[in-house]
């Protein structure tokens, strides 16, 4: 199905018509990357179906033995963590996509056309933060009926989606960095899993961090996903009162959260976009 799409006509008349616009090939490679969804509608399981089920789960199952000190109870605290570990999961989805792509050789097919590697990575990061975008659609609508709410004015509220969006970016870049630098899906598995299932549970996403051991405390506060889920929090009127002793990046965490976005992708994009250029030289 890959290939298909990658070398129809379509594709590569609209690619070959855009020799000299960086922008033109990119978007013909992003409406690529949508079209393949379209046609295999099961790779968007994991923003419908895995975030649904794990919103249902910590709410009716976990819910009523945390406290966590909000008048919305523990449902409206939640709905950030979740949404803040799918964007995270986005680096997971895009390493194993683009490991696929230089496996198959739709890359090679690429390389044939008169066009940039450059544009190949940025149209799979965009394509990638568009598939993230209809998993946050499909939490709000989810976190809706099991009892979130937002308490705050549309502009707190629409900058705290453009915080997630920001950090779903940043998170893309590492996946692509993954993705390029290694060699088969089992390796991407193994380096993702052990990576980003800690970082996403060792924060304040699922529980409040005061409760854990000073040291795991320490690590979680300082964890640029606890920044981003207590911005949220407090842009969407859902954040309890913040205790005396909390780390700097909770008392801040909208600074926070756009200086750990944009540092790692300014620190990301350029090693991604190398490593690739690396990976396919050699291929």
């Amino acid at each position: 199905m890959s290939s298909e799409i990658a070398t129809s006509p379509v594709t590569t008349h609209a690619l070959h018509s855009s020799r000299a616009g960086l922008p033109a090939q990119v978007r013909t490679l992003v409406r690529r990357n949508l079209t393949h969804i379209k046609r295999m509608p099961e790779m968007l399981m994991d923003v419908t179906i895995q975030p649904v089920m794990f919103v249902l789960l910590f709410a009716y199952v976990f819910g009523g033995s945390i406290q966590t000190g909000t008048a919305g109870g523990y449902r409206e605290w939640l709905l950030p963590g979740i949404m803040a570990q799918t964007m995270a999961f986005a680096s997971f989805i895009v390493a194993i996509g683009l490991t696929n792509d230089l496996d198959k050789g739709i890359i090679d097919r690429l390389r044939a056309l008169p066009i940039s590697r450059s544009a190949v990575v940025i149209a799979r990061s965009i394509s990638s933060l568009i598939h993230s975008s209809i998993g946050v659609v499909v939490m709000s609508l989810t976190g809706l009926i099991v009892g979130w709410r937002i308490h705050t004015n549309l502009p707190k509220a629409v900058l705290a989606y453009a915080l997630l969006l920001l950090w779903g970016f940043a998170m893309i870049w590492v996946g692509m960095f993954v993705g390029s630098a290694m060699r088969s899906v089992e390796a991407v598995q193994g380096v993702m899993f052990t990576t980003t299932f800690p970082i996403t549970f060792l924060a304040n996403t699922f529980a409040p961090t005061e409760a854990m051991p000073s040291f795991l405390r320490t690590i979680a506060e300082w964890n640029p996903i606890s920044a981003l889920v207590q911005a949220m929090r407090e842009l969407w009127g859902n954040a309890p009162a913040l205790g005396a002793d909390t780390a700097l990046p909770l008392r801040h965490p909208v600074l926070a959260s756009v200086l750990w976005s944009v540092g790692l992708s300014l620190i990301l994009a350029p090693l991604a976009i190398r490593a690739f250029r690396n990976r396919t030289e050699k291929a």
